[in-house]
């Protein structure tokens, strides 16, 4: 288990819901990154679905307690997981935390620091709770434009959009026009609102790719009997797995999609951390799982590899922010 000591440090880091399944194994529900195709000034798709400008009725802000983590309704990721009807939102997170969630993105480590380059050191760690009431139903990507209007309005944020080439890695097909067993179609599988029965053991290979989570649109992981980690998610497309990558395994740059395939997926991979993991310890690395390293099961099970490449990556950065004003 030492060997997934840095992965699992990462993934708590990242993580803000804990989820227990019938076995009893952990699942951490995760957060997302930038889509690396947007223009600068583009408006997203997403933003205009959503319709465009809207702000929460009412909402509290505090400093959180040291050491306290309150529990959350809303995920503070880009996942697209449904929410609790209501309009109700109670989150606990840093500003880089709240600019993501408000974005429907996730920084890397690399764009993160970018995003705080010119800012104080303790926008980093200090974190706020935010409780805030909507009017009727909103979705959760409405309740992100709400945030983008509540970190201008109490936090005085002002932000905004660099895109630089930089090194990354291009995922693409392992073999032209062929997918790995573990990575389908998400129309050959259990459409998205069909009822769902938690199979007996979720890390069987028996089980459907995707098939040990509950919802679509949110991807998980769960520590195996065999100190493996398995990773999954259903309704997904391959550029939401690329854009989640850097969180699974530390490459130190971002991923592109380069594998021309268009739709949703539902996927599964069980792996252990590559031994290049620069959070993984090279003497832990020696264990012997019997599990496929992360880039062989990309491989094997997926039909998928990465490529070195260069590619065009956004990045926000911000530009202003203050403590929040009061309630």
């Amino acid at each position: 288990m030492r060997m997934m000591a840095g992965l699992t440090e990462r993934m708590l880091h990242f993580s803000i819901n804990v989820l227990l399944v019938a076995v009893g194994v952990v699942i951490l529900a995760m957060p997302a990154v930038f889509s690396l195709a947007q223009a600068p000034n583009e408006v997203p798709n997403w933003q205009k679905a959503a319709g465009g400008t809207m702000a929460f009725e009412v909402a509290t802000i505090r400093a959180a307690e040291p050491g306290k983590r309150i529990n959350a309704n809303v995920g503070l990721n880009m996942d697209d997981d449904p929410i609790p009807p209501g309009g109700r939102l109670l989150v606990q997170g840093t500003i880089p935390a709240l600019v993501d969630f408000a974005y429907k993105i996730l920084s890397t480590r690399e764009q993160q620091d970018a995003m705080l380059a010119h800012m104080p050191k303790w926008l980093a760690s200090n974190e706020f709770v935010i409780e805030a009431k909507a009017e009727g139903n909103p979705t959760k990507d409405q309740m992100r434009l709400m945030m983008q209007s509540l970190l201008a309005n109490r936090f005085r944020l002002t932000l905004h959009f660099e895109t630089q080439e930089m090194p990354a890695l291009a995922l693409v097909l392992d073999k032209p026009g062929k997918t790995g067993p573990r990575l389908r179609p998400h129309a050959d599988g259990l459409p998205c609102n069909a009822k769902w029965t938690p199979p007996p053991d979720p890390t069987s290979p028996s089980v459907a790719p995707g098939g040990f989570l509950s919802s679509c649109g949110a991807n998980a992981l769960m520590f195996t009997p065999r100190h493996s980690i398995l990773l999954g998610a259903r309704g997904v497309t391959i550029q939401y797995i690329a854009n989640y990558m850097p969180q699974w395994q530390d490459f130190g740059r971002p991923v592109v999609d380069r594998t021309g395939l268009a739709g949703t997926y539902d996927f599964s991979l069980d792996s252990t951390p590559d031994r290049n993991d620069a959070s993984t310890p090279s003497a832990d690395a020696s264990l012997d799982t019997g599990v496929p390293t992360f880039s062989e099961a990309l491989k094997e099970e997926l039909g998928l590899k990465l490529k070195p490449t260069r590619a065009r990556v956004q990045t926000v950065v911000i530009d202003h922010v203050e403590l929040p004003s009061p309630n």
